[in-house]
């Protein structure tokens, strides 16, 4: 067995190995690097083992593959070949016609283990979404924690299972033609069981602060070795596991002034890494930066797409009012959700009131594919202070009507688990540290929220969950017979993903084809259309409507033609009154009902045999100018 570690701080570094007797030490060769490496005959797979430093302390390995026994335990031996695949004519993922489906898998099934998600996924796919995203699965301290705090970044946390049960998991969703995306931090290492000081000073540098302290070095001395590290952990994933997709975690805050930025190299690797399968990299970033997202020629990351929040934090002012904290840069109208259907990102520059400072970056031509949008995902609710979902705050109607908005836009989009039955969950921020890490993380926790009206009082901002407690992280695991339960909320998210990835026209992430306008201050009216075929979204999340399709902006400038109802979220299969949606009138005065609190969408066609100069074809043309 070969062992390698990079311990420039180290001048021995032995592989000290664990077993029922007592410890045997096997000395590793040192070269000019830093690196210690050798062969061990007498280990194999399942031999447990830790790196003792200078015949001083004994540490984890820091690429391990496994941590039995938790992050501060010896690391095992995994043979990375003996699972046997079944996946051979998987061909991976792209960004067209992909819907993700974020999750953690410790609070999605009662057990939170791989095994019982794996369990799951036949009901996923019924559902129709077409990929999972995992939150971190790295190994973290604890029994429970979001993931975010992960030390053991090659290691699938035991307290989801064994590697090959990851392994598992993934090969039975490709097997019922589902892609698994996988959730990485490469902007920190977690508070508890991160020992990589004592391997080197070199994985860190003061020149850049993040919020969690010192930066990841990435760009000072030694840092070429650093972001091998992170390199090779991004090809291990997609190699090793057979994953389809990385989200990278706050790449904002991946402090690099490297010629060539980390993220591009990232990319080029892991490409090469998962071919000939394809594979998405998707950002999370605040900059509302398109830089990360365009071709190389352009001076682009060349990742295939970033989380476009903003769509999330209109949707969400316009729907509950709130303004605190980040909200505060939102009207929350409709011509604020309107925009950024049209156009991924509505802040592109402009001064944010709440730095005072420029956000954002133009876009031009990327595709709606390369945004990803929600109405929840997992900080937009564990962030809260009760993990209170967008149902628990505002009406079933107003979030079938959202959700028809957020599956009809062309940008990409994202599920939060539990979104899709309207789960009476909650999902709360949770972890299991150490106790005096944990009262920390508690009262930190806590004073976050002073600055919020709600928690000026001290009594009010200690009725906030502990997330140290065992029952705030039992409290967010989902109860799965909801989707029986709420039957009709089910069926709604069914047929409409249904509707999105079978549609010649919704299937197709295509931002040029597509115009979204607000018509007055409760209705956003979303026109998509794909040569001679169209389709409209009306939502409506006031009162009644009546529009007269001439003089309504949005629907004046669709083709004169048949109007085919597709599908009207107050029909009472999806719970609601039943109220009749449709159009009426002749063809000069035609007016479109849409009910209170709904969304309906239709399909028009129009006849490429229409004749020359008819309102069908100078319609089609004018569309055809502006595509």
């Amino acid at each position: 067995m070969h062992f390698g570690v990079w311990a420039p701080a180290a001048k021995i570094v032995e592989v000290e190995v664990h077993g029922e007797g007592e410890l045997v030490h096997y000395s590793l060769a040192r070269d000019a690097h830093g690196f210690h490496e050798g062969v061990i005959p007498e280990l194999s797979a399942g031999s447990r083992y830790m790196y003792r430093l200078d015949r001083g302390p004994s540490y984890p390995d820091p690429a391990s593959r496994f941590q039995p026994e938790g992050v501060h335990g010896p690391s095992e031996i995994v043979d990375p070949q003996a699972f046997r695949w079944t996946d051979d004519s998987w061909s991976g993922l792209t960004m067209e016609n992909l819907v993700v489906y974020e999750l953690h898998v410790g609070a999605y099934t009662p057990e939170g283990t791989f095994a019982a998600l794996t369990g799951q996924l036949s009901e996923l796919v019924r559902l129709g979404v077409t990929a999972i995203e995992l939150m971190p699965v790295a190994d973290f301290a604890g029994r429970w924690n979001w993931g975010y705090d992960g030390v053991d970044w090659w290691a699938p946390s035991r307290a989801y299972g064994r590697p090959d049960d990851l392994r598992q998991l993934v090969d039975e969703a490709h097997r019922l033609g589902l892609g698994v995306i996988l959730d990485v931090v490469y902007n920190h290492f977690g508070p508890d069981g991160a020992y990589w000081r004592a391997f080197s000073e070199d994985y860190f540098t003061d020149r850049h602060k993040t919020p969690w302290g010192d930066a990841i070095n990435y760009d000072g001395p030694n840092s070429h070795w650093v972001r091998e590290f992170v390199l090779q952990n991004a090809s291990h994933w997609l190699r090793e596991y057979h994953i389809d997709g990385l989200r990278l975690d706050a790449t904002h805050a991946i402090v690099d002034d490297s010629p060539t930025p980390l993220l591009v190299e990232l990319s080029d690797r892991a490409r090469a890494a998962a071919a000939p399968r394809q594979v998405v990299l998707i950002a999370e970033d605040e900059r509302n930066d398109v830089r990360l997202i365009r071709p190389r020629e352009e001076g682009g990351y060349e990742l295939d797409a970033v989380w476009a929040d903003d769509f999330h934090h209109a949707v969400r002012v316009f729907l509950t009012g709130e303004r605190e904290s980040y909200y505060a840069d939102y009207a929350g109208n409709t011509e604020e959700m309107a925009q950024g259907i049209a156009e991924g990102f509505i802040y592109q520059g402009q001064i944010s009131p709440e730095t005072d400072e420029p956000r954002g970056t133009r876009v031009t031509n990327e595709p709606g594919s390369a945004f990803v949008f929600c109405t929840q995902n997992h900080d937009q609710v564990g962030n809260r202070p009760f993990g209170e979902r967008l149902n628990h705050q505002i009406d079933a109607e107003r979030c079938a009507a959202a959700t028809a908005l957020l599956l009809f836009a062309p940008e990409t989009p994202m599920l939060f688990m539990g979104q899709e039955f309207a789960a009476s969950t909650p999902f709360l921020f949770f972890t299991d540290f150490n106790p005096e890490l944990g009262r920390l993380v508690t009262e930190g926790r806590r004073s976050e929220f002073a600055a919020f009206r709600a928690f000026a009082d001290p009594d009010m901002r200690d009725s906030i969950p502990d997330p140290q407690e065992e029952a705030t992280f039992l409290a967010s695991k989902l109860d799965l017979e909801e989707r029986r339960t709420n039957a009709p909320v089910y069926r709604l998210y069914q047929e409409l993903l249904a509707l999105r990835t079978g549609d010649p026209v919704l299937r197709h992430g295509d931002r040029a084809a597509t115009r979204a306008v607000a018509v007055g201050a409760q209705i956003v009216v979303v026109h998509r259309w794909r040569g001679t075929a169209h389709r409209v979204l009306v939502a409506n999340f006031g009162a009644a409507a009546d529009l007269l399709i001439a003089d309504t902006p949005g629907l004046r400038d669709v083709p004169v033609a048949d109007w085919h109802l597709l599908l009207s979220t107050a029909d009472q299969q999806f719970g609601d009154s039943g109220s009749e949606t449709g159009l009426c009138g002749n063809e000069t005065q035609r007016r479109l009902k849409v009910p209170a609190r709904s969304a309906a969408i239709f399909e028009i066609r129009v006849e490429e045999s229409a004749p020359p100069g008819s309102p069908e074809v100078q319609t089609l043309q004018t569309l055809r100018t502006l595509q």
